[in-house]
């Protein structure tokens, strides 16, 4: 990409396009196209073919989505499916009418089934029934991916599609219930810390893994396949499964990363495990080789990644 190409950023004030949007800026691209939620609503089809009309942009990076953790996915199960592929159909079928030159559509690794070998590799997808309390999301990403690939087989295009593991960092939604478990963690050890509290309780039972992505990283990969030559993205991917993992390809489980947790916001009660609340899938590891043969991997080790969003976090709450 040259310095001055257009770019726009679907959701650039969310935890992933803030970062991207951060990374481009470092690099000196200066043509950004950014949009709030009320300067142009990404679910009415004819607002979206208006700006892209208007603005013809050169690449676009679809980072807006309507996300959440398991409590928000159970209780709001059809604006999740509803808004998210909305938001994907629309966007991808402007950047096609209006010649965008790439486009890279940000998915999640829930689109795997819930009963998947580990890790999981971008082969696994549509092999199995998915995991019953974020279905509703994972579809509508899955829904994103054959978009991509659908309008690439007919028109030619070069759509791309990237799946992140669990993300974290800067510009996260720290909402008690409605954010992921990082943040959410996060709140509540640095607010029992603040209220001298003798325990934290975590939901579930502990034992589910799950695999983390500082943020930056992810912005960084995310610039790393966008800006992949088509003959390097196509001989790593296949027509009809084209997307990418993206992750550090290490687990951990809840309650070593709860202790983490702990030592970052230096709390100094108890950690307590509810296990009457649902632990979601067992195990979430992403199968990276693809993205490894590619020629990328991740910096940021997950202490160093909670210390860095800790840093930020009480900088936002002072």
């Amino acid at each position: 990409m040259d310095l001055t190409d257009k770019i726009y950023i679907a959701g650039h004030r969310g935890l992933v396009g803030s970062a991207i949007v951060r990374q481009l800026k470092n690099r000196g691209f200066s043509n950004l196209l950014l949009r709030t939620h009320n300067e142009l609503d990404l679910i009415k089809q004819t607002d979206v073919l208006s700006f892209f009309q208007k603005e013809r942009p050169d690449y676009v990076i679809l980072a807006a989505a309507k996300v959440g953790g398991i409590y928000a996915n159970n209780s709001y199960p059809a604006d999740f499916i509803y808004q998210n592929i909305m938001i994907e159909a629309n966007v991808i079928h402007a950047a096609y009418k209006y010649n965008v030159r790439r486009l890279l559509f940000l998915g999640s690794t829930c689109i795997y089934p819930r009963a998947v070998r580990q890790p999981m590799c971008e082969d696994a997808l549509l092999t199995n029934t998915l995991e019953p309390t974020n279905e509703p999301y994972a579809l509508a990403k899955i829904s994103g991916i054959k978009l991509c690939e659908s309008y690439n087989r007919q028109y030619g295009t070069d759509f791309r599609s990237v799946m992140p593991t669990n993300l974290y960092g800067p510009n996260d939604n720290f909402h008690l219930e409605n954010s992921h478990v990082i943040p959410a963690l996060m709140r509540r050890f640095h607010e029992a810390k603040v209220n001298n509290d003798a325990e934290v309780v975590v939901w579930g039972s502990g034992n589910p893994m799950r695999e983390f992505l500082y943020v930056d990283d992810m912005a960084n990969a995310s610039l790393f396949v966008l800006e992949a030559s088509r003959s390097i993205y196509q001989s790593n991917t296949k027509p009809m499964l084209s997307h990418i993992n993206v992750g550090t390809g290490r687990d951990v489980t809840i309650r070593e990363l709860a202790k983490l947790m702990k030592k970052v916001t230096d709390f100094k009660g108890e950690i307590v495990f509810d296990k009457s609340k649902p632990d979601g899938a067992p195990r979430k590891l992403v199968d990276v080789s693809r993205l490894s043969n590619m020629g990328w991997t991740f910096n940021i080790s997950l202490e160093e990644g909670l210390a860095k969003t800790y840093n930020w976090y009480l900088k936002k709450i002072l």
